[in-house]
């Protein structure tokens, strides 16, 4: 195992790690979190879910047991298009040939000629002269005809076709929906395993959400619902998206394919941006340092892609394949964790306080935005929160400060949604039967015995009047540590 010298600590953005194969054995895990890795992912796409479960079961009992917070983002597969199988395997299709999809569910095993598509429906959405990209646009196809269940196209580039094989629509316009019959069974799934974040695949509007998140609620689940924004659909209404949203992912994968290249690192900085605005949590995804599965070192190109998603205000960067089925699934977490610490101290903040909300409603939203002024006119080492449902953190982690914001709360289940926040630490403390003085206290007394605060050092103290109060957050305090680490002025509380 490779020591780390950057810890958690040290670090605003996080780390989501898909799992997989490659992150089975017990020691490539402990490696993994070990290395800086805060929210894993199970791809629900890829295996079956009693194989998820166990991956689940291993990683609550690994955090555990080298004492951090790990959160698990289960991903819903969606309605993915797919081609399917072929007699041999594979073909290879021709520039000007003619290849058709086929979409019947009694189609024989494809050819060089045809195939069948998994998505019934799909000739009612495509008209003459659309463009369909096969395998993430590696082969692309122009429809020609459009014969009752058979679509007739024209290759338009050479190409390998193998079985199950993603299409999409160039510019969107699907009309599947976003939540499938197997999502539906995969959320109670999710739900059974306490996950703390849902991904929805495909979703087109707010809609998509509300119906997963009434799902997961059914199943008994309090997980943040995370909405992957891969298609065109979803880009004309971001906003509502966002809003429906606890977290927001840029998918880069589908995305790019539906609306081409050019137009990705644009999409991919307003994403960004709309998500931070609007107060929620964004995490940035797909090929983040795809040569990692086969190179123990990213590319030059890579490590300017990871940096400059950090430096525009992604929450997390996130690993596929790199880490689920890669040769180097610990290398690739350590290579994250030297770039975004790099890239971070890029990142200068300048927060126009003149662009703020206004007219704020609640109590807390106030009390973030009072901290986050006094940390960037004052000058503090750190902000520390009581809260009970993170609301507090996820709020002053919005103004993007770089001061850590060390969120103390009692419930696990909000500890650990809080390990998407960036700069946001998730502490266990349980404040019951204290009064806000002595809770101030004992945290802040925490923070000192690890070595997180010194004497001298000044912090926002941020809390409720009643502590065991969801989103009572209403009071804030400029503190100072003391030469006996204690902090001077909460006597005032």
């Amino acid at each position: 195992m490779t020591d780390i010298v950057v810890t958690p600590h040290q670090r605003a953005t996080r780390i989501v790690a898909t799992l997989g194969p490659a992150t089975d054995p017990p020691e490539v895990l402990e490696a993994l979190l070990r290395a800086g890795v805060d929210v894993v992912r199970l791809n629900f796409s890829h295996g079956d879910p009693a194989s998820q479960i166990a991956r689940g079961q291993a990683v609550r009992a690994m955090a555990v047991k080298i004492g951090r917070e790990v959160g698990i983002l289960a991903d819903l597969p969606g309605p993915k298009i797919r081609i399917e199988t072929f007699a041999e395997g594979k073909v290879q299709l021709r520039a000007g040939a003619r290849f058709d999809l086929v979409a019947r569910n009694d189609v024989p095993p494809g050819d060089a000629t045809q195939v069948g598509v998994s998505y019934l429906e799909l000739p009612g959405d495509v008209v003459v002269g659309d463009v369909l990209l096969l395998d993430d646009g590696l082969v692309q196809l122009q429809v020609t005809a459009v014969e009752g269940e058979r679509i007739v196209t024209s290759v338009i580039n050479d190409g390998v076709l193998s079985n199950r094989k993603g299409l999409n629509k160039q510019g969107g316009g699907l009309s599947l929906g976003a939540i499938t019959e197997k999502d539906r069974e995969l959320i109670a799934v999710a739900a059974g395993m306490d996950v703390d974040f849902i991904a929805v695949s495909f979703c087109r509007n707010a809609e998509d959400m509300h119906e997963a998140r009434r799902i997961a609620r059914a199943h008994g689940s309090k997980a943040a619902l995370v909405a992957k924004i891969e298609r065109a659909e979803a880009i004309e209404n971001l906003t509502e998206i966002v809003d429906a949203s606890e977290v927001v992912m840029v998918a880069r994968g589908d995305l790019g394919v539906e609306i081409g290249d050019a137009e990705l690192p644009g999409l991919q900085k307003k994403i960004i941006r709309v998500a931070v605005e609007r107060e929620k949590v964004v995490i940035t995804a797909t090929q983040m340092l795809q040569s990692m599965v086969e190179s123990p070192i990213p590319t030059r190109a890579e490590v300017l892609d990871v940096a400059n998603s950090v430096i525009d205000g992604t929450d997390a960067v996130m690993l596929s394949q790199e880490s689920a089925a890669g040769n180097w699934p610990v290398k690739a977490v350590e290579a994250l964790v030297r770039i975004c610490v790099g890239a971070e101290k890029q990142f200068v903040v300048d927060v126009d306080f003149e662009k703020a909300r206004r007219g704020l409603e609640r109590a807390d939203h106030a009390i973030a935005m009072a901290t986050m002024f006094l940390s960037e006119h004052i000058g503090v080492r750190a902000v520390v929160a009581m809260t009970e449902s993170g609301g507090t953190a996820r709020y002053l982690s919005r103004f993007r400060s770089g001061v850590p914001i060390y969120a103390f709360s009692r419930h696990t289940d909000a500890r650990r949604r809080m390990t998407l926040m960036r700069d946001v630490f998730p502490m266990d403390y349980d404040s019951r039967g204290q009064s806000p003085r002595e809770a101030g206290r004992g945290g802040i007394r925490m923070l000192v015995e690890a070595g997180l605060l010194a004497s001298g050092d000044r912090v926002v103290f941020t809390s409720g009047e009643h502590m065991e109060t969801r989103g009572a957050t209403n009071t804030l305090r400029l503190l100072q540590i003391g030469e006996n680490g204690e902090a001077e002025g909460l006597g005032e509380l």
